[in-house]
């Protein structure tokens, strides 16, 4: 199925130096604390992102990897940020000055250049902290001899991160190519030869992960055991302590199930650990001291919170779940949940505020390195669980998708292109409802040619199903407004039309509600709502969501699945109707 998309950006050098040196120049009025030790990484992982472009930008005309200058002074770059947010974690959030030569080598490369920069998943989505990395080299015993050898593209970061914790040189970075479960990576000969020459150095190989094969984490293994390193010398940075995925072949996984793995989860890090580094010290600056531990509502669980019988709870993809918790502070709930490292979670904080102050979601706290916290509304039923007057339904999602429409751009971040959608959509009905379905689906969409012109990006929810709306009394709470259209998945920022097709579909919408609902988006949104590219949308929509629920549904058993299929069933029905 087609589901999975990465956000890429396209940037000049230039802009990604002037992003970094206005947050570095923001800290210097900071008091010493989390905000400002988050802060600190923010800028660590723009430069990670731009010292990853710069790198893969030479990789590509080279065709392998190889320590030119640009490498080198790259990884010398982001090992001073490294430097200062060890110190910063290391003593409390006390410390972590910046060394003066950083903005010097920051400012040397050439800012006309264009590169194409990542967004790192585990940054983004999965709460993957950079500081795990330091507290697994610090217990890993590697000394400063260690060659520390970062997988781009988060590798690039947290590689300078392990190097920082045991002392070690900068690393260098690799980039494994080919297909997803069968990586290889390109390396200058010399340099192969002259890295394997010392017998006696370990080998330290950083990343996120593993996935469904770990193949990355293999290549590289692969390589550095060809150049004649023992494999007793080889160590595996990853970001969880699970086997390699189902996809990885027999070597690999004999090598990974014996090999000396480092890891120190977010857990481990921020719920296991003590004050400054634990969680509720951060947020316990914002609402005050805590009432009790917090529960976990992760993985699905907020529906114990939400839903008296386990038989209505909604599908949950548990695996794409953001960590999030319930915590109570003089006797108020609220959530804690993970928004994003970095540039990622701040944009959610100004969105979150932004909408709470036109009504539409729950109170914000505020924002702690990751975590963002708002209301928890107790006391709210979802709308899947009440009753609610469909007039007043209508009204106000027109009035929600109006003022998304009118006041959150999608400011440089797109999605997926009509053309991307449309062979989504077909090839995941001829997966799910076979090749008759897929052909038919196929005649029936118009070429995306005929629609581009209609398409106007903005910000869009991409998650209007019923049990996202909370009933307060006679008006409708969006609960997770945030996030959705900057997921890990290929949808991304689209038209409103992709929301209102979301609407039309999970809140049973009959073809009178559509037309009303879109009038509302048109008079609030001071935007024309296309007919034609909304009907192109719909069966989209529902092709998506058949692949998503699926996919799902294939890494889970028994009633978690089940709910996940005849989700994914639903979505067939209503696009085989289209199809008629």
């Amino acid at each position: 199925m087609l589901v999975y998309g990465d956000v890429e950006r396209t940037e000049t050098v230039g802009a990604k130096q002037a992003f970094i040196r206005e947050v570095l120049l923001g800290i210097r009025s900071m008091p010493p604390g989390i905000e400002r030790h988050g802060t600190l990484v923010t800028a660590f992982i723009g430069a990670s992102e731009l010292v990853q472009g710069l790198i893969d930008a030479e990789f590509g005309d080279r065709g392998a990897d190889t320590l030119s200058a640009i490498h080198q002074n790259g990884m010398e770059c982001l090992s001073l940020l490294a430097l200062a947010i060890e110190q910063s974690w290391r003593s409390g959030f006390k410390e972590g000055s910046l060394p003066q030569d950083f903005l010097e080598k920051l400012l040397s490369f050439d800012p006309s250049r264009t590169i194409c920069t990542k967004q790192a998943e585990g940054y983004a989505f999965y709460a993957l902290y950079p500081e795990g990395y330091l507290e697994a080299a610090r217990a890993s015993g590697l000394g400063p001899d260690t060659q520390v050898v970062g997988i781009r593209s988060i590798g690039t970061g947290l590689s300078t991160l392990v190097a920082a914790a045991i002392g070690a040189p900068p690393p260098f970075t690799l980039r494994p190519i080919g297909h997803p479960f069968k990586r290889e990576v390109k390396v200058d000969p010399g340099l192969t030869e002259t890295l394997a020459a010392d017998h006696d150095r370990s080998f330290a190989i950083v990343d996120e992960g593993p996935g469904l094969s770990g193949s990355s984490f293999g290549a590289v293994a692969d390589w550095l055991e060809e150049a004649g390193v023992p494999r007793h010398r080889i160590h595996f940075f990853p970001s969880h302590d699970g086997p390699l995925g189902p996809q990885a072949g027999a070597g690999h996984r004999e090598r990974w199930g014996t090999a000396s793995r480092h890891i120190h989860t977010m857990d481990d890090l921020l719920l296991r650990g003590s004050p400054p580094h634990h969680l509720t010290a951060w947020i316990e600056d914002l609402i005050g001291p805590l009432d009790g531990p917090p529960e976990d509502l992760s993985g699905g669980a907020w529906r114990r919170r939400r839903y008296r019988d386990e038989a209505n709870w909604p599908p949950c993809n548990l695996q794409q779940e953001r960590r999030k918790f319930l915590v109570w502070s003089n006797g108020a709930p609220w959530l804690v949940k993970f928004a994003g490292l970095g540039e990622t979670g701040t944009r959610q904080l100004r969105m979150a505020r932004q909408l709470h102050e036109a009504g539409f979601t729950p109170e914000v706290a505020g924002y702690r390195h990751g975590f963002l916290v708002h209301r928890w509304l107790e006391d709210s039923r979802s709308l899947d669980q009440a009753t609610f007057d469909r007039d007043r339904l209508i009204e106000q999602v027109g009035t929600y998708l109006g003022f998304r429409t009118r006041h959150c751009p999608a400011a440089g971040q797109q999605g997926a292109s009509l053309g991307e959608l449309r062979r989504m959509a077909v090839y995941n009905t001829r997966q799910a409802l076979g090749d008759e379905a897929g052909t038919a689906l196929d005649r029936s969409l118009p070429h995306p040619d005929v629609l581009d012109g209609k398409v106007r990006r903005i910000c869009t929810d991409n998650r209007l199903h019923a049990w996202e709306w909370l009933v307060c009394g006679d008006r409708i709470i969006k609960a997770d407004a945030l996030d959705h259209s900057a997921a890990h998945d290929l949808i991304g920022h689209q038209d409103v039309g992709w929301d209102i097709a979301g609407a039309i579909v999970e809140l049973d919408l009959s073809e009178e509600e559509a037309i009303r609902l879109c009038t509302i988006v048109e008079r609030d949104g001071a935007h024309p709502v296309s007919p034609e590219l909304l009907a192109f949308l719909l069966p989209c929509y529902c092709a998506f969501h058949i692949g998503a629920h699926l996919m799902a549904a294939a890494t889970l058993e028994g009633e978690e699945g089940a709910r996940l299929r005849k989700a994914a069933d639903r979505y067939g029905h209503l696009l085989r109707r289209h199809e008629t």
